[in-house]
């Protein structure tokens, strides 16, 4: 039986709007003598006393809310509602950071009523932060989204610039457990280049422990360490001790998802040392089930059971759902591993109930998984069926692999118990599929810490080359000092002859250059010749004789119009290396309406998002003009109605993308009428030119042709990465 691990849990930073200091000591040391100095009753003595609560909510949450409990009670006597809001804020965070969530939104909530009652809507969106960051602690992710959004609508409209990079960090975090990892990586880096700007400690420290939290969930390790590293080396220079404490932990999660358990377990020791730790449930609690989990990966089933048991009663007390759920998962596959099915069950369906509710899509797939896989070996199979399905929908949906696999190993193991063998057989080619998938995706895995670790190496015996010559160089100088004379000629003569190789490499590197230009302008003439081809300005005026012929004036006057601006522009475009994307768009417009003007025999749309402004993309001219004539020519050989031509632009991961779909007979039936040895002359040239473009533009260009039907669809599906450059704005 194959246990299925649960997610490793990784500890981050949550952000407030207080301004944080390079050492939060100082600051406690500095805040406590002003408080001795200034005995004065008014609101500056309420101030420093919520300024001092702040300072130590995450590391002496007693001595936090005894400082807010006084702020409040001053606030009172002078009868101050923006001090009296800001105590119970800081209450709120106090009691958030130990997990008593109910406690911490009432005050939350009072904080929120006499806030607005003075309209201070700076105060509000702290409030309503907080609350965002407390309901993604309890794993209510649309929630907490939503939260995020009432603040950040307040902070733009007072115009509180600061503030954004607390927004993009947080909203990122949403995106990263959602599985969305490029927009969370987006929003993490933009947050990290404003943090560092203002050397905002607790945000830098909190951006790099989160981007290695996405590395770590794609698989890229060495990356994934670097950002945990920077993080501890913050925490330790900020004198943070439960900082230092998620560093260490959060390392020791990357040695565990590399299986070097010994490594993980030193971490994690480590971590639980530090005593300041300990009075975060929450957090102590996490480094609990990433130690559970390392006896499960090891099939230590029993010794892992005591472990997801704390940590389900700790999750129960403090109502924090998502690790209640990895708890009860983790315990249900303990269970399934020691065959105690009802107990295994009944930690599913819980799990399942929790995750159903709460957008962790990661837990809920791993619940139907292990309900299925109870359900089997409890030979119940037609509920087994049902469970593994739901898996492999939902798995296949947010692509988790590994739940993928495992979802149609399962189906094929039922399917074959129901008798359904053709059905089972169909789910193990499946898992074949998938297996090559994750094989794929673990080599390059681990091909990129090879990458990581030899660079690092190499510059490591680089260093130590570089110091073993500098020696050498000392101690002949020294030993050889009457030498000296030969020393120089022997200089002059390396000097030479480095020189002439200099030329010659400088000779081959220009030659190579024009050779490459002479390519590309071959290339250049080859597309334009099959763009402009002989046939189709033949057809053109063919069809403009018979309109003429036909004293169709008005026809004649557009479509001779439409063709000579077609012409007009094609050439024009030729002689540039870059055009604008308007530019070559208007190209494409004219080819199609010149196309359908006789008979209009096409549907066609030419459709670009609003992320991409048209008027300041330069790329190369004609680039997809000819994968539009194919798809007219070729895609609808016996089909007289319904043509539907679309191309589409869009922007992604800086990226300029460009598909041309149609709905005719598909590329593979367009190859078997072919000759086998004909190819395709426009995908030939374009593949030869990109090759050189990606060179010019020091970017990614490629070409893929593909048959529609592998997505269900009729039709061929052509997809164009184009290379680019942004027109600078005068």
């Amino acid at each position: 039986m194959k246990v299925i691990n649960t997610p490793i849990i990784y500890l981050v930073c949550f952000l407030s709007f207080s301004t944080t200091v390079l050492s939060q000591n100082k600051k406690i040391d500095s805040l406590k003598k002003e408080l001795k100095i200034y005995t004065k009753k008014d609101t500056v003595r309420v101030k420093i006393l919520n300024h001092l609560a702040y300072y130590h909510y995450r590391n002496n949450p007693s001595q936090s809310l005894a400082y807010a409990e006084q702020a409040g009670k001053l606030a009172d006597e002078i009868k101050s509602i923006k001090g009296k809001a800001r105590s119970f804020y800081m209450k709120g965070i106090t009691h958030m950071e130990q997990g008593n969530f109910k406690t911490s939104i009432a005050n939350y909530e009072k904080a929120i009523q006499l806030y607005t009652s003075i309209d201070d809507l700076k105060g509000l969106a702290g409030c309503n932060n907080a609350l965002g960051v407390l309901h993604k602690y309890r794993g209510n992710l649309k929630l907490a989204l939503e939260y995020y959004t009432k603040a950040l609508e307040i902070d733009q409209k007072l115009g509180i610039e600061m503030n954004i990079p607390n927004y993009l960090y947080n909203m990122g975090n949403i995106y990263s457990d959602m599985g969305k990892h490029d927009e969370a990586l987006v929003n993490f880096k933009k947050a990290l280049k404003t943090f560092t700007g203002s050397n905002h400690q607790y945000g830098m420290l909190s951006c790099w422990n989160s981007m290695a939290t996405v590395y770590g969930d794609l698989g890229n390790h060495p990356l994934a360490i670097e950002c945990h590293n920077k993080s501890l080396e913050i925490a330790k220079k900020s004198n943070d001790p439960l900082a230092v404490f998620q560093s260490l932990n959060n390392i020791g999660n990357i040695y565990k998802q590399q299986e070097l358990y010994d490594k993980a377990l030193s971490f994690y020791n480590q971590a639980l040392d530090i005593k300041q730790a300990s009075q975060n449930i929450k957090s102590t609690n996490a480094i609990k089930t990433n130690m559970a989990n390392i006896y499960i990966d090891k099939e230590e089933f029993t010794t892992a059971i005591p472990y997801f048991i704390e940590v389900i009663s700790l999750s129960r007390k403090i109502k924090d759902n998502e690790q209640l759920a990895v708890g009860l998962n983790g315990l249900g596959f303990a269970y399934l591993g020691i065959k105690k099915y009802p107990e295994a069950l009944a930690n599913f369906k819980e799990s399942n109930k929790i995750t159903s509710t709460n957008q962790k899509q990661y837990d809920l797939v791993g619940s139907y998984v292990g309900m299925a896989t109870t359900y089997y070996y409890m030979k119940k199979y037609k509920e087994a069926l049902i469970h593994a399905e739901k898996g492999a929908q939902l798995s296949k949906k947010h692509n988790f692999l590994i739940h993928q696999r495992d979802s149609y190993k399962l189906l094929s193991k039922i399917n074959n118990e129901l008798k359904e063998h053709k059905k089972a057989y169909a789910s193990q080619q499946q898992v074949k599929i998938l297996n090559d998938s994750l094989f794929n995706r673990e080599n390059i895995q681990k091909i990129t810490e090879i990458e990581y670790e030899y660079k690092y190496k190499d510059e490591l015996a680089s260093a130590e080359k570089r110091e073993l010559r500098l020696t050498q160089t000392v101690k002949t100088t020294t030993n050889n000092l009457e030498k000296s004379q030969r020393n120089l000629l022997l200089g002059v003569i390396a000097f030479l002859i480095t020189t002439l190789l200099l030329g010659a490499t400088i000779f081959f590197l220009k030659l190579r250059n024009e050779k490459s230009k002479t390519q590309n302008i071959i290339i250049e003439q080859k597309l334009l010749r099959s763009q402009m081809t002989p046939h189709f300005i033949f057809n053109s005026l063919s069809v403009l004789q018979g309109m003429i012929l036909n004293k169709e004036e008005k026809k004649s006057v557009s479509y001779l119009s439409k063709f000579s601006k077609l012409l007009r522009i094609i050439l024009e475009n030729s002689r540039d290396k870059t055009v604008l994307l308007s530019q070559e768009l208007i190209a494409i417009e004219n080819y199609l309406a010149l196309q359908n003007l006789e008979n209009k025999t096409y549907k066609y749309t030419v459709f670009v998002e609003k992320t991409i402004d048209v008027s300041l993309f330069e790329i190369p001219p004609m680039l997809i003009q000819p994968f539009v004539e194919n798809a007219i020519e070729h895609a609808f050989a016996d089909q007289k109605e319904n043509r539907i031509i679309d191309v589409h632009l869009s922007y992604t991961n800086k990226n300029l993308i460009c598909t041309i779909t149609d709905n005719g007979i598909g590329v593979d039936s367009q190859k078997e009428n072919k000759k086998e040895n004909k190819k395709s002359l426009s995908t030939t040239i374009t593949s030869e030119r990109l090759k050189i473009l990606s060179k010019d533009f020091k970017m990614k260009s490629s070409v893929t042709v593909e048959d529609r039907k592998k997505y269900n669809e009729q039709g061929t599906l052509v997809t164009l990465i184009i290379p680019y450059k942004i027109k600078e704005v005068q």
